[in-house]
C-alpha cells in the first residue's frame, strides 16, 4: 500500500508502479487513476478523540450545571498560604514583589500567573499593601497594569493604585534577573510571588529573595526549574495547580465546576486506561485496536 501525502483536495491523480530489475531496467504498471482526494468530516482514524471530546465536553456541562456555593476541591498549600504571605508582608511594612516569568502574553503559563495576579492584586489593596510588578515583555507590562487597575477597583481602592510599580526591565534574561535582584535587596519585600515560566534564572532569583527573608510562593509548568523552587521558597505550586489557582483563590462556582469537571475526565481516562491494561492481560484487544489511530486513516 502507499499513502500519498502531498496531494490537494479536488485534483484528479494518476499513479503507476515501477519495478527497476538488477540491471536498472524499469517497467511500468498500467496507469491507476484517475483518483480525486477529497476531506472527511473528521479523521476515521481518530475516532476515540471525538468520543472523549463528547464525554468531556458533556462532563464539563453537567458539572457547571450543577455548580455552586461551598462546592470544595483538594487543598492546595501553596494557594492556602497567599493571604498569609499578603498579611506578613503588610504586618512589616514591606511591599509584595510579583514576578510572571520570562514567557510572552501568549503562553498559557503567563495567563496563569495574571489571573492570580488578578487575585494577588485584590488582596493588596484590601490590605493596602504596596504591590510591585517588574515584566519582562513589554506587552506583558500594559496586561498587567490592566488587570491590577481592576482588581484594585473591585477591592474599592483604585486610590491605591500605583502605575509606576507595575514597569518594563529588559527582555534579556539575566539582565531581567539581575535588575530583579537589585528591586529586592533595595525594597526588602516581605513576600515574593514567583509564578510563570522560568529558566536558568529560577535559582537565582530564588535565592536571593531567600537571602532577605521574603516568604516565597513559586509556581511553573517548566519541569526543570521546579526543583530549584521546591528546594528555595516555602511554596511551590506544580503544573496545573497554577491553573487551578485562579478558581481556587475567586471561589467562583463556574471555575470551581470545570475544574471539578476536568478532574471527573482524568478519572474517566485513568479507569480505561486499567481496562485496557487488563483486557490486554487477558488477550482481549478491542479497546487497544479503538484508540490505535495507525489502523485507519
Amino acid at each position: 500500500s502507499f499513502i500519498d501525502e502531498t496531494v490537494k483536495p479536488n485534483k484528479l491523480y494518476y499513479y503507476i508502479v515501477r519495478a527497476i530489475d538488477g540491471e536498472g531496467r524499469g517497467y511500468d504498471s498500467e496507469v491507476a487513476g484517475p483518483v480525486k482526494p477529497t476531506g472527511e468530516l473528521f479523521h476515521s482514524g481518530r475516532k476515540w478523540v471525538l468520543v472523549g471530546l463528547i464525554v468531556l465536553s458533556a462532563v464539563i456541562l453537567y458539572s457547571l450545571y450543577t455548580a455552586h456555593e461551598g462546592m470544595r476541591i483538594r487543598r492546595i498549600p501553596g494557594l492556602e498560604a497567599v493571604d498569609e504571605a499578603i498579611g506578613r508582608a503588610t504586618e512589616m511594612g514591606r511591599p509584595v514583589l510579583y514576578v510572571l516569568g520570562l514567557a510572552g502574553a501568549s503562553s498559557l503559563t503567563t495567563i496563569a500567573s495574571m489571573n492570580i495576579l488578578a487575585q494577588v492584586a485584590k488582596r493588596c489593596a484590601e490590605y493596602e499593601t504596596r504591590l510591585i510588578v517588574p515584566c519582562y515583555d513589554p506587552v506583558v507590562m500594559n496586561i498587567v497594569r490592566e488587570i491590577v487597575r481592576n482588581s484594585y477597583s473591585q477591592a474599592g481602592r483604585p486610590d491605591l493604585y500605583r502605575e509606576s510599580d507595575i514597569f518594563f526591565l529588559s527582555d534579556v534574561q539575566f539582565a531581567y534577573a539581575a535588575a530583579v535582584d537589585g528591586i529586592m535587596m533595595r525594597e526588602r519585600p516581605g513576600a515574593v510571588f514567583l509564578q510563570g515560566y522560568f529558566y536558568a534564572e529560577s535559582l537565582i532569583l530564588a535565592e536571593t529573595a531567600n537571602t532577605i527573608g521574603a516568604i516565597q510562593i513559586a509556581g511553573t509548568t517548566a519541569d526543570a526549574q521546579l526543583p530549584f523552587f521546591i528546594a528555595a521558597c516555602d511554596y511551590t505550586l506544580i503544573g496545573e495547580e497554577m491553573f487551578a489557582a485562579s478558581a481556587y483563590l475567586s471561589r467562583d462556582p463556574k471555575l470551581l465546576g470545570t475544574i471539578r469537571g476536568q478532574d471527573i475526565g482524568k478519572l474517566i481516562l485513568i479507569f480505561l486506561l486499567l481496562i485496557g491494561v487488563f483486557l490486554e492481560l487477558l488477550g482481549v484487544h478491542w479497546l487497544t485496536a479503538f484508540f490505535d489511530i495507525s489502523q485507519t486513516r
